[in-house]
């Protein structure tokens, strides 16, 4: 069968429309974003100063520097303190024109079940970098800063510099952040009838080993910093497979529900 010009253009228009609108999303999603970074700019010294707190409590009273041997160094520190703080800040905006593009086309059971997600991720990141922030960093310097001393009659000094320090802030906080969003994927591959709870439980011994070959490539290389993230996990991983337990229980009642008030319709 041939179709005409007009078919054709017919079959394009939702398409152009669904790019327009796109475009318009990533447009206001890069606006907050620039604006954002704008904003975090004006304030890089402040927020720096917040992400140097630990290693200035690390050190003892009075003590403790960081340094810069580039000239430019301290100038681009600042900048990737806007970048990293202002994607953060604009997050719920980028966010809500992700879910604006993509909850029309999600049926309404859909969206409550994706809901839920959306809500949590943001919080567990939270809670992995504030994890990071307040135990983690104060208590990985603390062992860093212990090797200082005396060392063959020389003294032997940590002077940190800003760009390695803001590496190491941003991989402590990255990494917490995004390993805090495990119970987040587990959940939508169960969700999505990829994985059961039999089967992510059987999996156990394994899903441990890989936590601590995670724990072990996204901190640092002490013993220290790798338990302090592959404990908490690990305790997500457990509590995940509790909260599998409820939602399959409920969805098991609800389908069988479901099938009496169906047989009952049949019967009548």
């Amino acid at each position: 069968m041939a179709f005409g010009i007009s078919d054709i253009d017919e079959t394009q228009a939702p398409l152009i429309e669904h790019l327009v609108e796109l475009r318009a999303r990533l447009l206001r999603a890069f606006l907050a974003f620039a604006v954002a970074f704008g904003v975090c700019f004006y304030f890089s010294g402040d927020i720096f100063s917040f992400l140097v707190r630990p290693l200035t409590e690390a050190f003892p009273a009075g003590q403790g520097k960081l340094i810069y041997t580039k000239l430019y160094e301290a100038f681009f520190v600042e900048v990737k303190v806007a970048l990293f703080a202002a994607f953060f800040v604009s997050f719920p905006v980028i966010a809500n024109q992700i879910w604006a593009f993509v909850a029309p086309g999600l049926y309404a059971k859909e969206k409550k079940a994706f809901l839920p997600f959306l809500i949590a991720t943001p919080v567990l990141f939270t809670m992995g970098a504030a994890l990071a922030y307040y135990v983690v960093m104060p208590t990985a310097f603390h062992f860093f800063l212990g090797f200082q001393g005396d060392k063959g009659g020389l003294k032997l000094e940590a002077l940190p510099g800003t760009g390695d320090y803001l590496a190491l802030v941003m991989q402590f906080i990255l990494a917490f952040g995004i390993s805090f969003l495990l119970p987040v994927l587990l959940m939508l591959l169960n969700r999505a009838g990829i994985v059961t709870r039999t089967q992510v439980a059987g999996a156990r011994r394994y899903a441990i080993v890989g936590i601590f070959i995670i724990a072990a490539v996204a901190t640092p290389p002490d013993v220290i910093s790798q338990l302090l993230l592959a404990i908490p996990l690990i305790a997500l991983f457990e509590g995940t497979l509790i909260v599998m337990w409820f939602t399959e229980k409920r969805d098991a009642k609800a389908k069988a529900a479901e099938e009496n008030a169906a047989a009952e319709v049949v019967a009548e």
